[in-house]
This record gives C-alpha cells, structure tokens and sequence, in this order.
C-alpha cells in the first residue's frame, strides 16, 4: 500500500483521510493503471460478487501536495515524501517521479520517496503540476505498486500589486450634473489567487481630484462629488485612482491609473449681441444673394448648444434682405433678396434676431436665450457695368457647322438710367484659337474658323459688354459651346499589323485578327464592318470573316505557299462604320510567307535560302560584302581628300568676313600708331546700315578710337558715320542689350600722360644702371646687348 503526505501540514493529513475511504469505494469498481480509472473487462465484471465479498488491497492513498511559491532559498525545497508498505528501508525499492516538470522542477530521492522542488515556483506561471510515481523492485525493476498519479499544488503569497489594465482612461460628464453622478468604473487586477487569503482583495481610493470627484472603494466606480461645476470655468479634471490589496491593509501592494475627466457642455448660457446697432453699406448693383455684412451673437457654450438661428423680425427693409445663418461659424449672414436701386430708396433699417433652437428645460430659468440687435443699410449710387441675360450661356454646335453662321445672340443692357449703347467682344484670352466672333452691336456669336470635336470638344469663351460712353465698364458672360459629333472621321486599323503564314498552312487556319478605331464618338455606339476591297474581293490565297464584335479574321483559302514564288503578300482590307454618312477606309495587312516545323513555329521568313548557290555558306557571303563595304568607304575618302585640295578659296558673299588694316607709322610709338578698324562697312555703306536694323544677333564690333588721335586719322566718314549709326540705335533701344559700343582707350605714347613705356629710348638716358649682365645670357640676346651698350669681359662690344 502507498503512503504519502507531509507531516507538517495539518490540511494533508486531512486529506489523506478522506482519499483513503474515496479511494476504497472507487477499488470495488474500477482497476487503476498508470494513474488512470477505466471500466472494468467482461471477465472482471463475472468475478465482482466474488470481489465484493473479499477485501481489496488499496495499492495508493491519494493525495495533494502544497508548496509555496517564490521560494528563494538556497536550499532544495521539500515538498512532501512518498512510501510504500512493501519499503521494509532496506533500500531495495527505487522510487521513480515522472510527469510535469519531473526531473526539471521537481525530483524525488529515489530510495526514500522524498520530493524537492528545485526551481523557483510562480503560482501566477502554473498553479499546479500533476505527476506520476512508482515503486520499482531495485534488483529486478520489476514494479512493486500500480503507477498512479497525484497533484503538487503552488500555494499563493502576495508578490503581484493591483494593475489597470485598461489605463489611463479618458470619460465626460455633463456639467452642471447632480452630486452623485456615474462618471466612469475604473477596474484593477490583481494575478495572485484569489481564492486564498486577502492577496487579490482590492480596495480602491482616490488620489487626487477631490473634492471634485469620489470613487466606490470596492467597486471602482467614479463618481461627483461637487455641484454646480462649470464647464465654462474648468473643463478638464486629471484624477488618480489607487488600487490596493491586502484590503487595503498595511504591507499590501498598490497600483495607480490616471482618468482623464472632461465636463460635456449643456445650453446653460444664452446667447447676446456684442453691438446693439450695426451700420453697413451696399452697392446698388449688388447682385442677387450677394452678402452685405455679417452679425454675431456670442454663446459661452459649444457645439450643439451654440448653434444660432438668425432671423429678420422687424424693419423696413424684410423684402429686400434676407439672413442665413453660416452653420460653420454660427454667424449670420445678410444677402440682397432684391436688386437695389439707389434712385429708389437710399437706406433700409432691420431688426435682426439671435436665438438658440436647442433648449434644455432645466436651465429655462437662466434665459431668456435669445438677443436682438438693430442693422442700418445705406444703398450706394455706381456706375453699373452692363449686365447680361440670362447670366449663363450653353449652347451646342454641330462640328460640321458653317463659318459664319450664328450660333447664339448674347444680349447685355445698362442697368443706368443714362441706358448706353452696348459694344460686345470676346476676351481673346478664352477663345486663343480664334474659333468665334461676335458682332459689335448686335452680340451675335458666330463661327469664324471651322470646329473640330476630336481637336477641341468643348469651349469656355468670354463675352464681354462695354458701356460706349463709358468703356471702363465692362460686364462679361461665361459662354459654353459644346461641339456635337458627326461623322467626319473613317475608321482605320488599330495599328500596323503585320502577320506570316507558314508554307504548311492548311485551308481555314486563322493568321490574324485585325480590329481598327474610330476618332468620332456616335450616341449609339461604334461598329465597324470589315470586307476585302474590291481589288481583291476575289482573293484565291486569304479570305476574310467579320466577327460581328468590331473584329475580322483573316483565313488562308488555300494551302501550299512557297517563299520561292511569292514571300509577301498585301491583302488590302476594307473597312466601314455605321455613321450617316457611311464612311471606309482601306488598310494593308502585310502577311509573310515563312518556313515552319511541323508544330507550325516560325523557322525562317527569309527567302535568302533559295537563292544562295549551293557552294556558297552564309559566313563567305558575309565576309564578301564586308570587304566591299570596306572598298567602298577608302574610294569615298579619296574623293574628299582630292576635292577639298582643288577648292578654291572664293569667298562667299554671304559669309561675314571681317578683316582688319592695321597701320603703322613708325616705329617705336607703342599703340598710339596702331589703328585697327572694320573694314566691312566701307564695301557698301547702305548694305551696313540695312544690317544694324536686321541683324540683331551680330557679336559686338568694339572701335578702339582715341581722343588724343585726329579723327581724320583714324576713319573716313563712312565709318564714322556707320559707328555713330549704331550707336544711336543702341541708346535709342532700352530694351535691347548694345551688341555695338565705342570705347576709347587712355593709350601710351607721345599723346599719353604716362608717355611712353618703352625702353627702346633709355640707352641715350644718363641711367646710371648697367645692363652688362645681357652679355651673359647668350647669342640670342647679342643683339639687345648691343642695343644697350653691354660689353663682354674683354671690353668689347659683341
């Protein structure tokens, strides 16, 4: 017989009693093997009156084990002892543990039965382990007790605080609500068990956020605590609710969470006008619905308890204004309900109403909520620009419309007691093509050039109207012209089709299908009809099937094709549409004729194979033509190599030769003696000046001219008068950048304030400094160093 149990726990002990009159009963009936019950067999159930006589021998005492979690000894710690009757403490029975965290969590000593946990336990983890134990005969193994199972239970202790889960929270309450209001329930949970001690007893307390708010300590619901409160004052409440168990009793573990709390808005507070009179103005050739000013009346609250509704109840003007209120802004908005005419009636008065059409009952008492106020409107006399009926224009043109022909009369008139004469035109900025014309007088709109849907389908032109007397006013109507369709456009392929047959097509076999697109856009639909063209109605080799669906076939009638007798055909196809008028096109189908296998894939569609000798591969006759190619190109090079020696150097007359005189007097004088000048203009001086008008694109000609120099030195008149010319366009120009400009130069020499920088002069100077070091720089400078008087070492002149 088994035993097990743990001395020390009085609620073991307890147990054990019970499992063992439990476990005698259930021996009667059932047979336990490995830890589990079944029924019993057949031969079991012929011998049970025998058995019920008999005493049985109960082989296990079932039991539970309790151990305490988060042991943190170092210590294995034990969880209880298990024995059996046939232990005589010889040693010769092995206990052997097996099942959930056998070996891993829990180990048993296999001579005395004694169970140790040897791991941290987290009852919060696994609440409890079900294992297995048997009694094995340690010589034979042979099993001395029935296997069975018993359970190791974790007993709690308090390591887990309250937690909120759904934290923080966010909730509203109306303002203005009764003391005792549901606000919120905020709930904490608490892992430890709860059914073992105080551990997962919550209390709940409030934090902060009193005196507004209090909570339920032991349901966790949020309620007020203060009446009256305004939202107008204060709209947002930060609450922090704690969460404590142990019952809150000292030593238990807490938590916290936040509640956002926010006071709902109640039509408490009526609306008032911040003015009680308003003075607005309008022009008498307002149009109709046009807005004259706005009006406010202010409400503390929002939303729905701020709408306003604003309405006209008094005054003399009720026929002619009208009031909306923008929904947006809450904001009323006074339109002209009437045109206005200044000669008739200069100023209106209205008495304007504000008032909320949401009302709660229990804030009556706070009202009235409704305000009035007094709106003055003085009318104001203008000069009205002429003004179009109806103010919008649609008209609709055939495509095939004549030029010329008069498609719609606009007509405008002065709203002015004077009445003028009306002048209409169209703003050529909507109408840039030039498609219309109106008549002056009459408003008349026409065509001008032709229409063409598929270019341009529809137009938005201006048509403006202007005061003869007075063109600064000018009033405009929006005309749109939408161009109806006919069918002026013949159907034509979808693209370029290009397709090939094999030399083993048989009769009937599909080689393509053809469809084709028309640019008009008929009410009922597009549908094409195909059919050979006439010139090959009678086509012996390809035959041709309308599909009724916008597409065609194209058939082969024959077979045997040979790409030695004929490798291209053109099968001209006619195509028609169903417009009135009808109108076709023809379109080419290029069909090839090509060699293919038996699966019928293209091999080759060239007919090169037939035509080449037999000797001949394709590699020689490639590198035959590139040799000639080659030949071809060193003649060509040739040619151009001895064509550009004999060309001539002729001067083109159309080219823009510059050439330059450059004239020296003598030597010596620097740049003062140097005049370089275009000559160009002196060929022909009338050519010069037709070339400044016309050629805006020539490159700046810059004159060096110098004011020490005579002008008669430097150019004739013609050139003088050429440069003046140009001169005189450029600064007449200010748009243009000056392509031609006169500069004078500050020049050295004789005529400059410098004088001359030149050293050709210094030798005949009493210069003091020596130049014998130029003897030293070799033959080439021999000459300079006689120029300067150098001598070599010897004392003579080179």
């Amino acid at each position: 017989m088994w035993t097990s149990g743990r001395m020390s726990n009085a609620k073991n002990l307890f147990g054990l009693g019970i499992s063992l009159y439990f476990w005698g009963l259930m021996d009667l009936t059932t047979t336990v093997l490995s830890g589990s019950a079944r029924p019993l067999t057949e031969g079991q159930e012929d011998n049970l009156s025998e058995k019920l006589h008999q005493r049985m021998k109960r082989s296990w005492v079932w039991n539970q084990f309790f151990v305490l979690e988060e042991y943190t000894g170092t210590d294995p710690l034990y969880v209880g002892k298990l024995h059996s009757d046939m232990d005589r403490g010889d040693g010769s029975i092995k206990y052997i543990l097996s099942g959930e965290g056998a070996g891993i969590v829990f180990t048993i000593d296999d001579t005395t039965g004694d169970i140790h946990a040897i791991q941290r336990l987290d009852r919060e983890e696994r609440s409890q382990y079900t294992l297995r134990a048997q009694a094995l005969d340690r010589r034979t193994g042979r099993p001395m007790e029935p296997e069975s199972e018993f359970i190791i239970k974790i007993q709690d202790i308090n390591d887990n605080e309250p937690k909120f889960l759904d934290g923080p929270y966010v909730a509203s309450v109306p303002e203005m609500s009764p003391v005792g209001t549901s606000v919120i329930q905020v709930t904490a949970t608490d892992a430890d068990d709860p059914t073992y001690g105080n551990s997962a007893r919550v209390v709940y307390s409030i934090l902060q956020g009193q005196p507004y708010f209090s909570v339920d300590s032991r349901t966790g619901l949020i309620r007020t605590a203060l009446m009256n409160m305004d939202r107008e004052a204060k709209e947002y409440y930060e609450v922090i609710i704690q969460a404590k168990d142990m019952g809150g009793q000292l030593g238990g573990l807490a938590g916290t969470t936040t509640v956002n709390i926010s006071l709902s808005d109640v039509n408490d507070n009526p609306p008032r006008f911040p003015q009680k009179h308003y003075q607005m103005s309008v022009l008498e050739s307002a149009p109709v619905s046009s807005t004259v000013g706005r009006v406010v009346a202010k409400d503390l609250d929002e939303g729905i308890n701020a709408e306003m509704k604003y309405s006209l109840v008094d005054g003399d003007g009720l026929d002619v204004f009208d009031i909306n209120t923008d929904p947006n802004y809450q904001v009323g908005i006074i339109t002209v309900r009437k045109p206005l005419s200044f000669e008739s009636k200069k100023s209106y008065t209205l008495k304007v109403e504000g008032a909320n059409p949401h009302l709660e009952m229990r804030f009556l008492n706070l009202g009235p909520f409704r305000d009035t106020t007094t709106v003055h409107i003085s009318v104001e006399d203008v000069d009205e620009p002429p003004v179009f009926e109806p103010g919008f224009y649609f008209v609709e043109v055939p495509e095939d419309v004549e030029i010329g022909t008069t498609i719609q009369i606009i007509s405008a008139k002065d709203p002015d007691v004077t009445n003028n004469s009306i002048r209409y035109s169209i703003d050529r900025s909507s109408d840039p093509g030039r498609f219309f014309y109106v008549d002056i007088t009459s408003g008349a709109l026409m065509t001008a050039r032709p229409l063409d849907r598929e270019d341009i389908s529809w137009h938005n032109i201006t048509v403006l109207a202007m005061e003869l007397n007075n063109p600064s006013q000018v009033g405009s109507v929006s005309v749109t012209v939408k161009v109806l369709d006919v069918n002026d456009n013949a159907p034509e392929f979808a693209r370029f089709y290009e397709a090939f047959v094999c030399e083993n097509a048989k009769a009937g076999q599909l080689i393509q299908t053809v469809s084709a697109i028309d640019r008009d856009d008929p009410q009922e639909g597009q549908h094409f009809y195909y059919s050979l063209a006439p010139e090959a109605a009678n086509n012996p080799n390809f035959t041709l099937r309308d599909n009724q669906d916008n597409t065609a076939w194209i058939l082969t009638r024959r077979s045997g094709f040979r790409q030695h007798e004929q490798n291209t055909f053109y099968i001209p196809i006619l195509i028609s549409d169903n417009g009135r008028p009808v109108l076709s096109s023809t379109g080419t189908l290029t069909v090839h004729v090509c060699s293919c296998d038996d699966e019928g894939m293209v091999m080759s569609c060239n007919v090169e194979a037939y035509v080449l000798p037999v000797s001949l591969s394709r590699g020689a006759l490639i590198a035959i033509l590139a040799c000639i190619f080659v030949l071809l190109v060193l003649v060509l090079l040739i040619l151009s190599m001895r064509r550009q020696r004999k060309q001539p150097y002729i001067i083109d007359e159309e080219e823009n030769i510059h050439e330059n005189i450059v004239r020296y007097d003598d030597e010596g004088g620097g740049e003062e003696d140097t005049e370089a000048f275009d000559i160009a203009a002196m060929w022909n001086p009338r050519e010069a000046q037709l070339v400044v008008k016309n050629r805006q694109d020539m490159l700046p000609e810059i004159e060096s001219l110098s004011r020490y120099v005579p002008q008669a030195c430097v150019m004739d008149n013609n050139v003088h008068n050429y440069v003046l010319a140009k001169l005189y366009e450029a600064d007449m120009d200010l748009w243009a950048p000056p392509f031609d400009s006169l500069q004078t130069y500050m020049f050295e020499g004789n005529g400059s304030v410098a004088e001359s920088l030149s050293s050709l002069q210094s030798v005949t100077t009493d210069s003091d400094q020596s130049y014998d070091y130029l003897t030293d720089w070799g033959p080439r400078f021999k000459k300079l160093a006689e120029m300067y008087g150098a001598t070599d070492s010897s004392g003579a002149l080179w």
